[in-house]
């Protein structure tokens, strides 16, 4: 009895650490302006009357997301203001990111907008550079046992935060001037920034040398440690793993709208039920993972994510062909079930990576293995409208599923079941 009370204590201890409360601030810190870039900044174009096609373009601005490795060495490289490669860095790029927000709605949308496009793009890759440094930072901080609860708090508060952006700031502004509405948007980013000047430099890490050593080293030290076949079952897993769930829900909306759901069900059941039940199945997958480990949470949670976007089949097997809208429940809880399932699988997915990293160069292979999960995603899923005009909706479903397959296959190289680690 004691011993069981001794382990419900550490995990307690291990829940509700400082280490956990740092990456609960992160992750609120990392996500909401990238909710800016997608959401807020585009309603405010259309709102003052900006036509499409340029807002559409807008939609180039957020490319240093996918190309954050390629100045990832020098986050790893250098140390601004001489305070700690970390947390200078952290500063640094929260300081561009609230002042680019803070003054976007200076400027007039419609005869600005170049402006506003420019302001948007060094929002972008200051919230890039940002990412870069807190994926670093979190992986040196947390031991690899907690690298799994402390990656699910991390993703909930990233996804909680849209909140902000994409809930309250549209709501301001029915009601007050959108200049007025970034100037409140902005001011959510200064508690971050505040808890920054005094977040403690992780323990010394020798930092590379050179710029050279910066860009080479954390490929060859992968390769030195793991050897070149891991490195490569490591990227093609990458490529795999998500590949399938993300497929299904990439057309999630006009799905629902063929399905003959209204728009407010739409905004009331699916939104709310898919980034609830998100949040949600992060926080719980971060504490199973602390019992059972990330490569036994690979499994699990993947398998949940494989199964889960049959909901998806089932809805359109109800749905397609007919002139009546499946049950709003059934949608809540295909919905509630698809999400919670990928809120689970991904927060195993980023755990992985973290896992997969050195500390001595997290910065630069943390990016890189994020960058390249976000390739064959970005390529497959523009092919989705070709697939669901020539299979249908229920067999495009079906396709995603079987899409998902190779992903938990590689768990037998990458993450065996009965290993403790995925090293």
């Amino acid at each position: 009895m004691s011993i069981l009370s001794e382990e419900r204590k550490t995990l307690l201890r291990q829940i509700f650490s400082i280490k956990m409360g740092l990456c609960l601030c992160l992750g609120f810190a990392s996500g909401m302006p990238l909710f800016v870039v997608l959401t807020l900044i585009g309603a405010y174009l259309r709102k003052e009357g900006v036509d499409l096609k340029e807002i559409g373009l807008f939609s180039l601005a957020s490319f240093p997301y996918t190309w954050k490795f390629v100045w990832a060495p020098l986050v790893d490289r250098y140390n601004p203001f001489g305070i700690g490669r970390r947390r200078g860095w952290i500063i640094l790029s929260q300081i561009f990111v609230f002042a680019s927000i803070f003054i976007i709605g200076l400027f007039d949308a419609k005869n600005q907008t170049m402006v506003i496009a420019v302001i948007t793009l060094i929002l972008s890759f200051s919230s890039a550079t940002q990412d870069i440094v807190i994926d670093a930072y979190r992986r040196e901080i947390l031991a690899d046992n907690e690298l799994g609860l402390g990656t699910s708090l991390f993703i909930a508060a990233s996804r909680a935060s849209s909140l902000i952006p994409a809930g309250l700031s549209l709501i301001l502004a029915e009601f007050i001037s959108w200049k007025i509405v970034f100037y409140i948007t902005a001011s959510f980013m200064l508690p971050c920034l505040v808890l920054s000047f005094f977040l403690k430099e992780p323990l010394s890490i020798n930092a590379p040398r050179n710029l050279r050593e910066a860009v080479v080293e954390p490929f060859r030290e992968f390769v030195t440690r793991k050897g070149l076949k891991s490195l490569l079952l490591v990227i093609l897993f990458v490529f795999c793993y998500k590949l399938g769930d993300s497929m299904a829900t990439a057309l999630a909306t006009p799905f629902y709208i063929d399905m003959h759901y209204d728009l407010l069900t739409i905004g009331l059941v699916a939104k709310n039920c898919g980034i609830w039940s998100m949040i949600i199945g992060g926080i719980i997958g971060g504490v199973i993972m602390l019992k059972i480990g990330i490569n036994k949470a690979l499994w699990v949670f993947g398998f949940g994510q494989l199964i889960t976007i049959l909901g998806y089949a089932l809805l359109a097997h109800v749905g397609e062909g007919s002139d009546v809208s499946p049950s709003i429940w059934l949608l809540a809880a295909v919905i509630i079930a698809e999400y919670l399932g990928a809120g689970l699988g991904t927060a195993a997915f980023v755990a992985f990576i973290s896992a997969k990293t050195s500390k001595a160069y997290a910065a630069t292979q943390f990016a890189l293995l994020t960058s390249l999960s976000a390739v064959p995603r970005t390529f497959c899923n523009a092919t989705t409208g070709y697939l669901v005009e020539s299979l249908g909706w229920e067999n495009f479903f079906y396709l995603c599923t079987v899409l998902a397959v190779p992903g938990m296959l590689l768990l037998f190289k990458v993450a065996p079941f009965n290993s403790e680690t995925t090293d």
